[in-house]
């Protein structure tokens, strides 16, 4: 399993040669090197594997490019949330879908889940990352070295997505977050969002849905993106939908979220209220949620095939 994954991220990595400016030329050999002991370390139960490990089997395009940090804003206390200027106007992505990327002088590929819709691609040429603060090298790189005008590479992969069609039959989705698990599901429900003004303003496309989105925290300084998601809710009213719910909230909840709040974890009975056995539901959060909230859908006669999730740490 080692020699697989480090195969595949040498795969990875061997197209990026050129992207960089001429003070990150050493970004493939450190890379190298790194895979070389990669191949002589066992993979054990106590080692916490890494992005590349993680995702060796998931899809991945063959496009990488080159991109540049075109803002920084701290979307939380422990998350910023990062701008990206593509430069290659053939990538792409499917809203839910992550990026591997690419830092010159951190030897450690970074996996972030994309939290912007690709219809800010399509338009602008930008694609979002909100990352949290730890000690994980991207990571690490993010909070406390990148600066605008920095120069990374990306490259878009994995099978969590959610890309209606146009011939495609109207759908209504849950979506279930857990902590930064919202990023691919910010990025779907913006699509989704996007999906309704083509539809509205051109009578053609996709016809969305109803979408109801239950995200948990501990507090709600740590809901992110908790503006943007009550501005699309009250923009499209009774077809976006959301529920927060705060498991540790010790201060009080302003007026403006109040009506939104569930103090607890999303129960079966939160669920219950709301779903049927013809809604598509993604997840995304720590493990332990993902099979919790599974259990529950399951429990709620949904069935397994509708049930798409991601398992990001």
């Amino acid at each position: 399993m080692a020699l697989a994954a480090v195969s595949a991220a040498y795969q990875v990595l061997r197209g990026t040669t050129g992207i960089f400016t001429s003070q990150s030329t050493s970004l493939l050999s450190r890379a190298r090197a790194l895979y070389a002991c990669s191949l002589n370390r066992k993979m054990t139960s106590k080692r916490k594997t890494d992005h590349l490990e993680r995702t060796a089997n998931k899809f991945r395009q063959e496009i990488i490019s080159p991109a540049n940090v075109c803002g920084i804003t701290d979307e939380s206390a422990t998350v910023k949330r990062v701008r990206l200027a593509v430069a290659n106007s053939e990538f792409s992505f499917k809203a839910g879908q992550w990026v591997d990327l690419f830092i010159p002088g951190v030897s450690t590929v970074g996996g972030f889940s994309i939290c912007s819709s690709p219809g800010l691609l399509e338009k602008e040429g930008i694609l979002e990352l909100a990352v949290k603060y730890n000690l994980h090298p991207p990571a690490h790189w993010i909070h406390t070295e990148c600066s605008l005008g920095s120069e990374v590479a990306l490259r878009v992969g994995g099978d969590f997505y959610f890309d209606p069609q146009p011939s495609d039959s109207p759908v209504d989705l849950v979506l279930i977050a857990g902590g930064v698990g919202i990023n691919p599901l910010f990025s779907i429900l913006l699509h989704v969002a996007d999906l309704h003004e083509i539809r509205q303003s051109t009578g053609q496309g996709f016809q969305m849905g109803n979408v109801k989105l239950h995200y948990t925290a501990k507090n709600t300084s740590e809901l992110l993106f908790k503006k943007n998601i009550l501005s699309l809710v009250n923009n499209f009213p009774g077809r976006i939908l959301c529920n927060f719910h705060v498991t540790q909230q010790s201060s009080p909840i302003c007026s403006e979220l109040q009506p939104y709040i569930t103090e607890g974890r999303i129960s079966e009975n939160d669920l219950a209220k709301y779903i049927s056995s013809d809604h598509l539901c993604y997840i995304c959060g720590p493990p332990p949620m993902i099979e919790s909230m599974c259990k529950q859908l399951e429990g709620l006669h949904i069935p397994r095939e509708q049930i798409y999730f991601e398992k990001w740490w």
